[in-house]
């Protein structure tokens, strides 16, 4: 059987890409800012984006890094990081109220400040879970390129504010990423046991349809192996790195096909709507920092409205707790995908039909779902 090669094209784009990236978030990581190779390749590939360069990562370029990130993750884990599992509980009913009342405040927001219909001003105001998001604008019809700028733009301010402001409060430092090597070394039997176990789980978590399986699967493989002290071995600093700055393109990407003027028109509603969820949140977080022992940096991270992967990136960026972390997020994507299946196709049978001046939107959803 003869070796299909992908086209040239999407080579091409996906090299152009990868080094716009690198060369971001390697700036950034040398100047010593926190999560500096996230946040670099993240801005670099958006502003690129937008000047009208196609920037595009292939779903299986996405899908190996999500493991390799799944398993950096997983290497952090000790017994120790086990531990604080009784406190969670009360956390986690926390960050199920304070979703609820986010996607609330940011739903009201939307429609009286702004005038967007329900319908969008809903799917606008739902963390995360972007591909549904993307998938239920286009089938209710709503205003698919405002929902999918005011989406992409709350995970680009995520990813690049928070590291910042986190340093600003001395809450993190710059310049750390991943687990600490081994005083011994990684063998490359215990590296070659680490990346099967992980990717199989990766692929079991994919194939049931567990929302963000790769990484999660892989997260959890690598997390059994390092809890329990099986396994001591982490990826070279290098290939970690490799991911990061992919997963970061990732996210910057979102802008292709997506014009300055179309951003500058919907900006205030994202950056509106950005401050809203940001202040809904802080609230219950705060609570959640008064009553229980948590890290400020943790809660942060946990209860901020990004995509899983990237905020699962982050906590590997800024050397913080991924089982926390990872747990918040799990929650939270079960409440947003109930949430838009069921109250969205509420809101747009009460609406009688789809919204009216609808914009036009050039190529549903192009450059701005996930798979």
């Amino acid at each position: 059987m003869p070796l299909v090669l992908p086209p040239r094209d999407l080579v091409l784009q996906t090299v152009e890409t990868l080094l716009v990236a690198a060369a971001g978030g390697i700036t950034l990581a040398t100047l010593g800012i926190p999560a500096g190779l996230v946040s670099g390749s993240v801005l670099a590939v958006a502003i690129v984006a937008l000047a009208g360069r196609q920037m595009r990562v292939p779903n299986a370029v996405q899908r190996v890094c999500f493991v390799l990130i799944g398993i950096l993750l997983g290497a952090i884990v000790t017994p120790e990081t086990l531990k604080g599992i009784a406190t969670w509980p009360f956390s986690i009913a926390v960050l199920v109220v304070a979703t609820i009342a986010m996607i609330a405040a940011t739903t009201s927001y939307l429609r009286f400040v702004h005038g967007w219909d329900w319908v969008s001003a809903f799917l606008g105001a739902s963390p995360g879970a972007m591909a549904q998001v993307i998938a239920l604008s286009a089938e209710f019809k709503a205003d698919l390129r405002g929902v999918a700028i005011v989406q992409v733009m709350r995970v680009l301010l995520i990813m690049i504010g928070l590291p910042g402001t986190l340093a600003l409060f001395g809450l993190v430092a710059g310049g750390v990423f991943g687990a600490p090597e081994p005083a011994g070394g990684s063998s490359l039997l215990e590296l070659v046991i680490l990346v099967a176990v992980s990717t199989a789980l990766a692929l079991f978590l994919r194939w049931i349809k567990f929302p963000g399986g790769m990484l999660f699967g892989a997260m959890l493989g690598s997390a059994i192996l390092h809890g329990t002290g099986w396994v001591h071995a982490i990826l070279p600093w290098w290939l970690g790195g490799a991911a990061v700055i992919v997963l970061g393109a990732v996210a910057g990407s979102r802008f292709s096909n997506t014009g300055w003027r179309t951003v500058v028109d919907y900006l205030g509603a994202a950056i509106g709507s950005f401050a809203v969820a940001v202040a809904v949140v802080a609230c219950f977080a705060g609570l959640v920092l008064v009553l229980l022992p948590f890290r400020p940096a943790d809660v942060v991270i946990a209860f901020a409205p990004g995509a899983q992967d990237q905020m699962m990136l982050l906590a590997l960026a800024l050397t913080l707790d991924p089982v926390y972390v990872g747990a918040h997020h799990v929650a939270r994507w079960m409440i947003c995908t109930f949430a838009l299946a069921i109250f969205a196709k509420s809101i747009s049978i009460g609406k009688g039909g789809p919204p009216p001046e609808q914009k036009p939107w050039t190529r549903p959803g192009q450059g701005m779902t996930d798979d």
